[in-house]
């Protein structure tokens, strides 16, 4: 169900769950192992919003500059919404998966939100010439960045194959073993992505209170995810 329909449900009072403050920005925290933080706010919030997104896709870029920033600084700021970022690169984006290993090593220091935000603000120009080291490396100090690159040693070779879609629908992606060790998290979120399914990007799957529903799709603006958020709040 596209978050439209789920709005025009709220307006007649029939909305339905599919199934029965901290600081929006990630904390720089010590290079370790385990699962990069890719999330903003407070888990503890009242709505989780989880993005599958690629950062080549000018869909997702659209809703990044349009809906998510305004957002992060409202309603994430305020400890009304969670916000994660789920990594879904597609097959037919030549760097989307590459922009996915550097994401996910800033994010191992504490630097996803200002990645993120340089990722796709200078999306049209690393999506031309692959460079997108350079502006991982202007979107934050130089010490930190070597720390990013020291992360990013081991992901030197080729990114995994990813299937091709068929019939609008994105295949699975083989199961190989890579020596970038962030491959493993891409492919993860890629594989849970799958089962909504993720169709198109960017998908967005909205949970309140424990209640999740059906997932929404392409770009839509804050003041009415703003609306429908607040039909959530006023239950």
């Amino acid at each position: 169900m596209a978050l439209a329909a789920i709005l025009l449900g709220a307006s007649l009072g029939v909305m339905r769950p599919a199934s029965a403050g901290a600081s929006p920005v990630p904390s720089k925290v010590a290079d370790a192992p385990g699962p990069p933080n890719m999330s903003y706010g407070s888990s503890s919030a009242p709505i989780k919003m989880e993005i599958f997104s690629d950062y080549e896709c000018p869909s997702c870029r659209a809703l990044y500059e349009q809906t998510l920033r305004p957002m992060i600084n409202d309603y994430v700021a305020s400890g009304k919404v969670y916000l994660v970022h789920r990594d879904f690169p597609l097959a037919s984006h030549k760097y989307g998966y590459e922009a996915a290993r550097w994401a996910n090593a800033a994010a191992r220091i504490g630097e996803f939100a200002n990645v993120e935000a340089a990722l796709y603000d200078n999306q049209p120009a690393w999506s031309t010439d692959g460079d997108i080291q350079k502006y991982v490396a202007g979107a934050m100090p130089a010490t930190d960045f070597k720390r990013v690159q020291k992360v990013m040693e081991s992901c030197a070779g080729p990114t995994p194959a990813l299937a091709s879609a068929s019939e609008g629908r994105f295949m699975n992606v083989a199961v190989e073993t890579h020596a970038c060790p962030l491959d493993q998290y891409i492919n993860e979120d890629r594989a849970m992505g799958m089962k909504i399914p993720v169709q198109a990007t960017p998908t967005y799957v909205i949970t309140y209170k424990g209640q999740k529903y059906p997932p929404g799709s392409g770009v839509v603006s804050w003041p009415i995810l703003k609306q429908f958020f607040d039909s959530l709040l006023s239950q």
